[in-house]
């Protein structure tokens, strides 16, 4: 029987349909749905995205079987885009994938050494042979870990000496404050961008964000040291967004600490679960801490990136 493939782009009244296939992904990528309408609804919502093209919804039969959205508020050379889509619809895919391709080289601008980055679980409902065969190379791996806000989670744990932490609160010059330590603190981090605080707050959706459960680490003779930026707005679990601590206060338990806070907090407001995403190749030793205090492998997601050269 053939199949009939339609493509439109998306709007803001297809969240709960796409929020919906990104669930049916989930299930079978991660073992259960972890995607919330607001996620979607920030994406659609988001004011460096022009849906009319920029979004792309595919329909096999008149059912939704694929979504695609780019967007480049990364600065020169680099455009990100997401691609999900169920298995059995290779048509589907590789009709997204061109058609998010061809958008990217005109969001490029002629760049010379542009990329389109997308991110994808390790094993994923998308055939990984469709991304090699159009040129994505995988270029890095994160992972997605938990831990469960148990009785030995739960306990509040001893600052170093002499630190202080307060939460952002509604003070604004916190906020800002928060947003320069992340900046400090993640400069050299695989893929950070560097932003202005008003672009910042649109990428992590930040007026959703109760600031309250951000807070800043103070060290007597050495000022503001270190970040924890959590959000509680999925779900699944609790959120850690950020944990940073500035390079020259580090090896001093302010990192293992501002954690076992976010554990703590978490766990007074009910949550039984905070995750994290953690660079496998992170040089600061993330990865080993986190491990250390008991947080383990939910699931592995892969950046492939793809050259997206001046010619096209």
């Amino acid at each position: 029987m053939t199949t009939t493939l339609t493509v439109r782009p998306a709007g803001p009244g297809d969240a709960a349909d796409i929020c919906a296939l990104l669930n049916a992904v989930d299930v079978i990528e991660i073992g259960r749905p972890e995607t919330d309408l607001g996620t979607v609804e920030a994406d659609l919502l988001h004011p460096d995205v022009d849906l009319a093209t920029d979004s792309w919804l595919a329909f096999a039969d008149g059912r939704l079987v694929a979504y695609g959205l780019v967007w480049a508020d990364s600065g020169p050379g680099r455009v990100d885009c997401d691609h999900y889509v169920l298995p059995g619809h290779d048509e589907a895919a590789a009709r997204l994938l061109e058609l998010m391709e061809v958008r990217a080289h005109e969001m490029n601008g002629g760049e010379r050494e542009g990329r389109l980055r997308l991110q994808l679980n390790v094993e994923p409902t998308l055939d990984l042979g469709l991304l090699a065969a159009r040129g994505y190379r995988s270029v890095r791996r994160y992972q997605v870990m938990t831990r469960a806000l148990d009785e030995g989670a739960a306990a509040a744990p001893a600052p170093p000496a002499g630190l202080t932490l307060r939460h952002c609160g509604a003070d604004a010059a916190d906020r800002r404050r928060a947003h320069a330590l992340i900046e400090e603190t993640f400069t050299a981090h695989h893929g950070h961008v560097a932003r202005p605080y008003e672009p910042w707050l649109d990428h992590i959706d930040g007026r959703r964000l109760d600031w309250s459960l951000v807070w800043i680490a103070t060290l007597p003779g050495h000022g503001d040291v270190g970040v924890l930026l959590t959000r509680d707005d999925r779900t699944s679990m609790a959120w850690i967004n950020n944990l940073g601590v500035r390079k020259d206060l580090r090896g001093r338990g302010i990192g293992a600490y501002l954690l076992r806070h976010g554990f703590a907090a978490y766990a007074a407001r009910g949550r039984d679960t905070l995750g994290l995403g953690v660079d496998t190749h992170n040089e600061t030793g993330a990865l080993a801490l986190y491990e250390a205090h008991g947080m383990a492998l939910h699931y592995a997601v892969d950046t492939w990136e793809l050259p997206l050269h001046s010619q096209g």
